[in-house]
């Protein structure tokens, strides 16, 4: 496979879809940027900007994600771990470090799991917490949250800021991402890992979370770190969820660095 070493942007196709994807290109060390759930790859600025031009940049929207990427028949977690390997394939990259924020961490956590030869590390940021956080009441709380929500999405869908997805496809995504994160299922990804892998943690409350909910979810790292060697704690931050690639990202890309 031939690595174009250009800066691009344009539209790689999937399935039956199409990504806008961005690659500042270069011979620096490349780094896929995964967002989280319903986010863009514009919230990776301030950490691109901090690590700079000698690390290769690709950042990609999700389907239906921001302005450009084209909807799906299929938004499943398996859907965008296959989307990081489409994107990486059309970009010519071999190996990565992945990069992931909340939803895309656990993407992240994933990919390098399967990928151990294509993953050059990975840093998780206040994402991929194994912890059964999904019952019943939490799902219906999820449904009506969403279900609330779903009269001024549309307005503003044309800032590409809110997913082109309708208001039962965000709560079953966010749904599944529960179920992926039980400990259950996620403590034996981050188990398998055999990579580098460094976590950023946030503090305080998330969209949807009462009380001290999302502090109790962080707690799940603890046995991953204590079983699985490759895993570390990069950094505790101030900021919340929300808020930590806009607050903290010189952490993030501390972290980063920390790969190399």
């Amino acid at each position: 496979m031939m690595t174009d070493l250009r800066a691009w942007t344009g539209m790689v196709p999937v399935d039956d879809t199409a990504l806008a994807v961005t690659d500042t290109g270069g011979p620096g060390v490349p780094v896929l940027y995964l967002n989280g759930q319903f986010a863009t790859q514009g919230y990776w600025r301030r950490v691109i900007d901090e690590l700079g031009p000698q690390w290769r940049h690709v950042t990609f929207d999700e389907r239906a994600r921001g302005r450009k990427s084209k909807r799906s028949a299929d938004y499943s977690f398996e859907a965008a771990v296959r989307d990081v390997d489409a994107v990486l394939a059309a970009r010519g990259v071999e190996r990565a470090l992945v990069v992931g924020w909340s939803y895309g961490a656990v993407v992240a956590a994933h990919w390098a799991a399967r990928n151990p030869e294509r993953a050059a590390g990975a840093v998780l940021v206040d994402g991929a917490f194994p912890y059964d956080w999904l019952d019943d009441a939490m799902e219906q709380r999820i449904r009506t949250m969403f279900k609330r929500m779903g009269w001024f999405l549309p307005l503003l869908r044309p800032t590409g800021i809110t997913p082109r997805m309708n208001p039962e496809q965000l709560a079953e995504s966010n749904i599944e991402l529960g179920r992926l994160s039980r400990t259950s299922e996620l403590a034996p990804v981050l188990d398998s890992l055999a990579v580098p892998t460094r976590y950023v943690v946030a503090s305080g409350t998330s969209l949807g979370s009462r009380g001290n909910e999302q502090e109790r979810i962080r707690e799940g790292l603890d046995g991953a770190i204590a079983r699985n060697p490759h895993i570390r704690l990069a950094a505790k931050v101030t900021s919340n969820h929300g808020a930590i690639l806009r607050k903290d990202f010189r952490a993030v890309a501390d972290a980063v660095r920390e790969m190399v």
